[in-house]
């Protein structure tokens, strides 16, 4: 009997109390795991977690002055027999035919008042709950004063609801003292439905042999040693075990030392609190693992991506558009005037897909441009290589992640997979293609067009009118000369001649800027669409390892690193 106590008292020791700013700390670093992950991984996986937020801070804020313990066992094994020789007096009904205890009694060592707020949460209704004063009948109870004792129904009644009521009080109490009887103490169901169970919370559990006056004295120090490598398999090394009887005061004194310790350590609460978070973390640890959180999307995928995404967009052929466009309108401004009508005739290939036409021709306000392209549609096979690029994006980024990350960065890769076509076509139609300018080289080509064509002119009329002159019978003109060839005759050939020669010259030179214009565009389209990608596709899925990191950092908080 002094090895069993010493034992209680090793497992009941001073030197493993509880910080309470760190339990909370630990607790409010599950709560930050839970804003972080939500929204990414299915919340049925965080049923525990939730649960435990919820009744750890309602427990935190409810009274800390009282310790619930609750008696819990099996049919017959003598629960309410403990109960009410524990209060010394007889509150719980005890069963003759049938033992059972259908509800829960509680009994209060001191102002009800005090424990009402608890019994109201936990779940004990007002007639069942019971006051033990401090001195009654010549006996001291201020040892206990702080105690809520419950009674608990039995776990293996015939009754479902029983069950039901068990197992949510044991969620809810601070200290679990586990009645078993001599004949049904290796019973698989306690064992391996109940105590198995509560391995984590070793710190708040006590097993009771109890009726061991009904074994002879010579067999109970068998059984003991028995029940102890029963529990010690069940993961409960350590946890104090006592043998009881309810017939007996003395019987009684190991356990009664048991709870007037856990009643003045006040500790009770914040271990059971303890043991619930290393349950809940220890549940949610294999959601993110031992790997390192990546950097972010593969440099290569993400190269990949671009490139999809230029091709739905159409980027090769607005490139493709803006150089004809270039060679098109700077036909029409270098070109030899008497020609340029023909090419006005001829549509911009700009202007054929909505996008900017030549400065001053806009149809339409600069913001309204910014709608609807006529870009041709993506092919099957583009859409089909932006699909794969994304695919390949988000497997990437989430290979090294624990379960349901992969499934959560795939699912944030494509998260924006609507607005994707919108969103390219108003990237395309808002870029700055480098067409809205008139080269300055344009103006002065133009420019000197204009003059040899009006040289050219300037001879036709001159010579028109000394044939008309002539034709009239009037004097003829007196036409100088440049050496044996007259000004009017050198004048429309050389304006002719120099108009078509300066055409000539331009030519090549708008071409090599037509491709030039073209790289520029691309250039700038492909940054426009890399930007679309970054949005709509790279930053869901860094946010999604960024939460990861962010869950990794908080769940190391949560198991107290």
């Amino acid at each position: 009997m002094t090895n069993i106590v010493g034992r209680m008292r090793e497992a009941f020791r001073g030197d493993r109390r509880v910080d309470a700013d760190a339990l909370i700390g630990r607790l409010d670093a599950v709560r930050r795991f839970l804003a972080v992950v939500d929204g990414h991984l299915p919340d049925s996986q965080f049923v525990p977690a939730h649960t435990l937020v919820e009744r750890a801070g309602t427990r935190l804020a409810l009274s800390r002055d009282h310790t619930v313990v609750a008696l819990a066992g099996a049919t017959g094994s003598g629960k309410s027999s403990l109960f009410n020789a524990l209060a010394r007096m007889e509150l719980s009904p005890v069963g003759v035919r049938r033992p059972t205890t259908g509800v829960t009694h509680a009994c209060v060592w001191g102002p009800l008042d005090g424990g009402n707020r608890l019994l109201d949460w936990v779940g004990v209704l007002p007639r069942h709950r019971f006051v033990r004063e401090s001195v009654l009948d010549g006996d001291d109870e201020s040892a206990l004063h702080g105690l809520i004792l419950l009674d608990l129904p039995d776990f293996d009644s015939v009754q479902r609801s029983h069950r039901l009521e068990v197992d949510r009080l044991l969620g809810l109490v601070d200290l679990v003292v586990w009645v078993v009887d001599p004949q049904k103490y290796a019973d698989r169901v306690i064992h391996t439905s109940y105590l198995r169970e509560f391995h984590r919370h070793r710190d708040v559990t006590l097993v009771v042999l109890n009726q061991a006056d009904r074994l002879p004295p010579a067999e109970l120090p068998r059984v003991l040693a028995d029940l102890r490598r029963l529990l010690d398999s069940d993961g409960l090394a350590g946890v104090p075990l006592l043998a009881t009887t309810a017939v007996d005061p003395a019987g009684m004194l190991g356990l009664r030392e048991a709870l007037e310790r856990t009643v003045a350590e006040r500790q009770a609460a914040l271990r059971r609190l303890q043991g619930d978070v290393d349950t809940v973390v220890a549940g949610l640890d294999e959601l993110v693992g031992a790997a390192s959180p990546p950097a972010g999307p593969d440099d290569a995928a993400v190269a990949d991506l671009h490139r999809a995404l230029a091709g739905a967009a159409g980027v090769p052929a607005v490139a493709e558009a803006v150089e004809q466009a270039y060679r098109h309108r700077g036909g029409a401004a270098t070109g030899w005037p008497l020609v340029r009508g023909w090419r006005r005739l001829r549509p911009d290939p700009l202007r054929r897909l909505h996008l900017p036409g030549p400065a001053g021709e806009r149809d339409e306000p600069a913001e309204s441009l910014v709608a609807a392209t006529s870009v041709p549609d993506p092919t099957a096979a583009q859409r089909s290589a932006l699909g794969l690029a994304i695919r390949s994006v988000a497997d990437r980024a989430g290979a090294d992640l624990p379960a349901s990350w992969p499934a959560a960065v795939t699912a944030a890769a494509r998260s924006r997979l609507g607005d994707l076509p919108d969103a390219l076509d108003r990237a395309v139609a808002g870029t700055d293609l480098g067409m809205d300018r008139r080269p300055i080289w344009w103006r002065i080509v133009g420019g000197l067009q204009w003059l040899v064509t009006l040289a050219a002119l300037a001879g036709l009329g001159w010579l028109a009118l000394g044939y008309a002159l002539r034709a009239l019978g009037l004097p003829a003109l007196d036409n100088p000369t440049v050496g044996e060839v007259p000004l009017p005759t050198l004048l429309l050939l050389g304006g002719l001649l120099a108009g078509l020669l300066v055409a000539a010259v331009t030519r090549p030179v708008v071409r090599w800027a037509a491709r030039r214009a073209r790289r520029r565009a691309r250039r700038r389209l492909t940054d426009a669409v890399t930007a679309v990608g970054e949005e709509h596709v790279l930053a869901p899925v860094r946010a999604v390892l960024a939460s990861y990191a962010e869950a990794r950092a908080a769940l190391r908080d949560a198991a107290g690193d």
